[in-house]
């Protein structure tokens, strides 16, 4: 959230040969029905393709809540969105290398995981599998589809949370009081997760308080946070706290801010609008045109009470779990100097530099997320 005061497997285009045909009628040339069918096919699938890589994000939320509400003879409980792997540890063949030696662009589609550059990935080495992303301020968690889907491929288990009062979280952004009823559906997981189970916990934005606190919290079930673009606070500090170091600075962030004043103007503010018309240059400056479609029928309000709490971080529990950052070069709402400074306030274990990532790396550089992701989960206990 430095909101607040801060896809798709390359297209391949099946070309049909000419056929010629000879003088006369047409049914006396053998098999045309079947080749005709076959024309029919092809074009049918490659359709239906298209489709479904179009409709991709659409249809991971429609999946989490077929996940969620089971038969349908309990309610829909809309506090987190969990996605795993089929027959997980169950491939055996390893990741190969891409076939071309071309520089991605922003319009490249997402690739997937066998193009990418061979890891060597071996699941039952690491001391776990299993990501928890935790979306930032007025995000969900429909913005991790493309990580879910690389990582998953990849073998990995995925939980993406909604917290509360954001995504498909049915409660009032406006009623959110305190921090700890912001990340309950985050804490609920935690408390639910089984005696000796690590995570590797990934924050986002605002996201980046939220795991700080599961974190102090649940050190023993964490094994490692990573911070991407993320606020990152040291004892005692809150996240306007952080992000008042930038606010005379970021004229857009400003301009981007709509505050809710849902109990009147004469008492605080309840939440926090942004700007749709600046949303692009805001949080999506090197984001396809898709993604912030997406972004924009998706956002939700930023509950205001959790941003002016200040966090109590300990050295014996917050400060036993191995931090990483991932900065973003091209980040217009949580600026890298910015970014810098938190890092050298409280200097996490390692800094992955995002090269010409906007705030959202998960829309804008996927895969080069993804790698440092899967570079960070290998890395062994020191």
């Amino acid at each position: 959230m430095g909101n607040l005061c801060t896809c798709f497997a390359p297209k391949t285009v099946k070309k049909k040969k000419s056929t010629k045909r000879s003088p006369g009628n047409p049914l006396s040339i053998p098999n045309s029905s079947n080749r005709w069918n076959r024309i029919r096919s092809t074009r049918k699938d490659s359709t239906d393709s298209l489709i479904q890589e179009q409709a991709l994000a659409a249809a991971i939320l429609f999946r989490q809540h077929q996940q969620q509400n089971g038969s349908g003879s309990l309610p829909f409980d809309r506090s987190a969105s969990l996605r795993y792997p089929n027959n997980l540890g169950s491939k055996k063949t390893q990741l190969t290398r891409s076939s071309t030696s071309r520089a991605l662009s922003l319009t490249d589609p997402l690739l997937q995981p066998h193009q990418l550059v061979n890891q060597d990935i071996k699941l039952d080495e690491l001391e776990t599998n299993h990501f928890v992303l935790v979306h930032g301020g007025g995000f969900g968690a429909w913005c991790w589809y493309k990580t879910i889907a690389l990582l998953e491929e990849g073998g990995f288990k995925v939980t993406a949370i909604d917290l509360t009062g954001s995504g498909v979280h049915s409660f009032d952004t406006n009623d959110i009081t305190n921090l700890s009823q912001y990340v309950k559906p985050l804490t609920n997981f935690f408390e639910k997760l089984a005696d000796g189970e690590k995570v590797i916990l990934v924050g986002h934005d605002f996201g980046g308080a939220s795991i700080s606190y599961a974190m102090e919290l649940f050190p023993h079930k964490t094994s490692k946070a990573i911070f991407v673009a993320a606020a990152m606070l040291t004892n005692g500090q809150s996240t306007l706290d952080m992000f008042s170091q930038e606010a005379n600075s970021n004229d857009l962030m400003q301009q981007a801010q709509i505050f809710v004043y849902a109990n009147g103007n004469g008492h605080p503010p309840t939440a926090i609008e942004l700007d749709k018309s600046l949303l692009r240059e805001l949080l999506f400056n090197q984001s396809p045109a898709k993604d912030i479609a997406l972004a924009s029928v998706s956002m939700r309000p930023i509950p205001f009470a959790p941003v002016l709490e200040k966090l109590c971080l300990s050295d014996v529990k917050y400060g036993t779990v191995r931090r990483f950052y991932i900065e973003t070069a091209e980040d217009n709402a949580i600026p890298i100097t910015l970014q810098e400074s938190m890092i050298n306030s409280s200097p996490p274990e390692k800094v992955f530099h995002l090269k010409g990532a906007d705030h959202s790396p998960f829309f804008s550089k996927p895969q080069a997320l993804h790698k440092i992701l899967v570079e960070i989960s290998k890395m062994p206990s020191t």
